[in-house]
């Protein structure tokens, strides 16, 4: 297989110094499904935007498709499809008037119009309803006819920013699908970004764990969860101050059976052991005597929530994580728009 996307020290640095994206180096291979997984914030939006040319890096370089998005951003628009977080079908049409707008925006011939328009809506499963107004249309229908429009013109690479936001569960299955149905059966190569934890790892072949415009770790969710070991402890104190509780911590990261131990929230911890059906009572031993004590614990197998609290240090943010994160996002989101 060659390279669908190439990115060398991609980066992205703001007007009055906010760094989105800070010299990411990864490549996508045809016909995979690639994932960058991060929380709000992380830098995945806009490096999809540097992909998709919509916006210039400010150092490093990439080549999608063979082309480099500095010196043939128009050829690397033709060979892309691109859909974002928000949906761009406009309710007041129905579903063929979006496609044939869309259509137009391509150039497409009109004696090739009726027959893409056709071949897309079959694609989606929306062929009965393209003459619905957008308006009655369920998220998920609504979703499917976005992705449509972004397949109007036949692209080699499809990007997919946030694909199942804000979507129920049952709908955000029926996409996972749809965008399996594009890998397997009409071998598309696909770019996505998300912060579900279950949406990596079910649909992506490969995933990179971005942080603060980094990043962190890439592999498949297969091996990213196999590099914790086959065996977790989760704990959190009941009682103990924050000194007390650190003693505790230390004291079990110098057993011999624990091979790492990393926060996991407010009074929690993880720690990779490497016997988990004997690792709880002996944790319970070797603090037993020590203020602060242990008020749950659990034996679990690794999962792509441990691969990231492994990687980064935290948790994944939810809502983009704390107010000093929540306003670099806006800052950022402002000055793309500008």
């Amino acid at each position: 297989m060659s390279a669908m996307i190439e990115a060398e020290g991609l980066t992205k640095t703001f007007p009055g110094g906010v760094t989105a994206v800070d010299g990411v180096t990864f490549t996508v291979e045809e016909g995979e499904i690639f994932g960058f997984l991060g929380p709000n914030g992380a830098g995945k939006s806009t490096t999809i935007a540097m992909l998709t040319t919509l916006m210039k890096p400010t150092g490093g370089n990439a080549r999608v498709a063979g082309m480099s998005i500095i010196r043939q951003a128009y050829q690397v628009r033709l060979a892309i499809g691109y859909v974002s977080q928000d949906l761009a079908v406009d309710d007041n049409l129905t579903g063929y008037e979006n496609l044939r707008l869309q259509a137009g925006f391509y150039h497409i011939p009109r004696a090739e119009v009726e027959r893409r328009i056709t071949e897309v809506l079959e694609m989606v499963e929306l062929s009965d309803r393209a003459n619905d107004l957008v308006e009655t249309y369920s998220g998920g229908m609504r979703k499917r006819l976005d992705i449509a429009c972004g397949l109007i013109h036949r692209p080699r690479l499809l990007f997919l920013d946030e694909p199942t936001l804000g979507l129920d569960i049952q709908t955000r299955r029926e996409i996972w699908q749809y965008i399996q149905h594009l890998r397997d059966d009409i071998k598309m190569t696909i770019f996505l970004t998300t912060h579900y934890m279950d949406e990596a790892d079910a649909l992506c072949d490969r995933i990179a764990i971005i942080d603060y415009g980094r990043i962190k770790v890439m592999d498949t969710p297969s091996r990213l969860k196999s590099t914790l070991g086959d065996e977790l402890v989760e704990f959190r104190f009941a009682t103990g101050t924050e000194e007390e509780i650190a003693a505790a911590v230390e004291t079990i990261r110098r057993q011999g059976f624990v091979t790492d131990v990393r926060e996991a929230g407010e009074r929690g911890y993880v720690a990779v052991v490497t016997n988990g059906e004997t690792a709880i009572p002996r944790i319970f031993d070797a603090i037993a005597g020590m203020p602060a004590h242990i008020g749950a614990i659990t034996h679990k197998r690794p999962s792509l929530d441990d691969v990231f609290l492994h990687y980064t240090g935290h948790e994944m943010r939810e809502n983009g994580g704390s107010r000093d994160e929540a306003m670099r996002s806006r800052m950022i989101m402002r000055r793309a728009r500008g």
